[in-house]
Formats: C-alpha cells, sequence, structure tokens
C-alpha cells in the first residue's frame, strides 16, 4: 500500500492521527502529516478507515 496525503485539501479534524497514530500526525496548524507512504501490512487496516472517513478525502491509497 502507498498512501499520499493532499494537505491543502485537509480540514485538520484529527480522524486519521486518531486512527494510525504511527502513520499520520498533524503539524502545529493541526494539518496531516504522513509518517510514511509505505505503512507495514499491520497499519493497512487502520489507514483504510483514516482513508474512508476523512472529511476532506484528503487520504489517497493506492496498490504498492
Amino acid at each position: 500500500m502507498r498512501v499520499t496525503v493532499d494537505q491543502p485539501k485537509c480540514v485538520a479534524s484529527g480522524q486519521c492521527v486518531m486512527l494510525a497514530p504511527d502513520v499520520f500526525d498533524q503539524d502545529d496548524d493541526g494539518i496531516v502529516e504522513l509518517l510514511t507512504d509505505t505503512p507495514d501490512a499491520a497499519h493497512h487496516d487502520d489507514v483504510k478507515e483514516s482513508a474512508a472517513v476523512c472529511p476532506a478525502a484528503a487520504i489517497h491509497l493506492a496498490d504498492k
């Protein structure tokens, strides 16, 4: 899995950080920061859920 984020679309809800804190973080303004663009398989379900619940649809997933 490859993860990308569209930071300009991010609305700083923090859903992704709560669901997958090993993959996502937030800067001082609350905007998503990607900690790894190729998370371990153990995190895939959490990353998929993060993308699904992102209110701005700022998280994009692709097959590696």
